[in-house]
């Protein structure tokens, strides 16, 4: 009888503890650090410091951006209000040009880590459970420690990343008070154009004029913070 009890006790605490490992993983901070893990493990290789040999390695960490960052998402809040007037094929069409744009810049820019750890502070989730707000402490360097929060959503049953704040700076406002300038005195189609329509060449001459006109977005994003932090995706040069 004592042997069955105990063996009902180990089958209940083997349960809580495999469900507790199911529930961890589903979890959007544990979404979020397995990605951003997988994308330093790249950026360490030695590989990834010559030219030619980083093109298969930029494409691994380009993977792993996919899988976390909901770019559609990014698309729709970062032009806020006007995104109705968009027609379905601008939508779809802004969606391919903005990603393009948030990897070609940030891919480029991520060459910039240089050793930055970062620390899981916290996880926040709203009453419903479909949103979370993951913070995280970068320490540079120099020791410096700067607050780094990505905010997340539960969509399709799969968490994912639609926003990131550096010192309280959202990546999605910065973006939108330049889009707000041109769709102020323009249309969607003259937007999409300048983001870059697709077919057109990441070193094309819209996606330089999209570079000096918005200054680029991530200089005025990083200049507000005050400081530069690397975190994959986002690093300064």
């Amino acid at each position: 009888m004592m042997r069955t009890i105990r063996h009902m006790v180990l089958a209940l605490c083997s349960v809580f503890i495999l469900c507790g490992t199911v529930h961890a993983a589903e979890s959007p901070l544990a979404v979020l650090q397995t990605q951003i893990d997988q994308i330093l493990n790249v950026l360490k290789e030695p590989n990834y410091k010559d030219p030619i040999k980083r093109v298969p390695l930029r494409a691994q960490i380009e993977k792993y951006v996919h899988e976390i960052f909901d770019f559609s998402e990014f698309s729709a809040r970062t032009v806020g209000r006007n995104w109705p007037s968009f027609s379905d094929a601008q939508k779809e069409r802004f969606d391919k040009a903005f990603a393009n744009l948030l990897l070609i810049t940030y891919l480029d820019k991520i060459q910039g880590y240089n050793g930055e750890k970062i620390e899981y502070s916290g996880e926040v989730l709203s009453t419903k459970g479909d949103r979370a707000e993951i913070q995280t402490i970068v320490t540079l360097s120099d020791g410096k420690p700067v607050p780094v929060a990505y905010r997340m959503m539960l969509k399709n049953g799969k968490w994912v990343v639609y926003d990131v704040l550096i010192e309280n700076v959202s990546l999605i406002k910065n973006y939108r008070s330049q889009f707000q300038d041109v769709l102020t005195r323009g249309t969607p189609e003259q937007l999409i154009e300048r983001v870059g329509s697709p077919g057109q060449r990441a070193s094309g001459p819209i996606h330089r004029q999209l570079t000096d006109y918005f200054m680029t977005a991530e200089q005025r994003f990083f200049s507000q913070s005050g400081r530069c932090v690397c975190v994959p995706p986002l690093c300064c040069p």
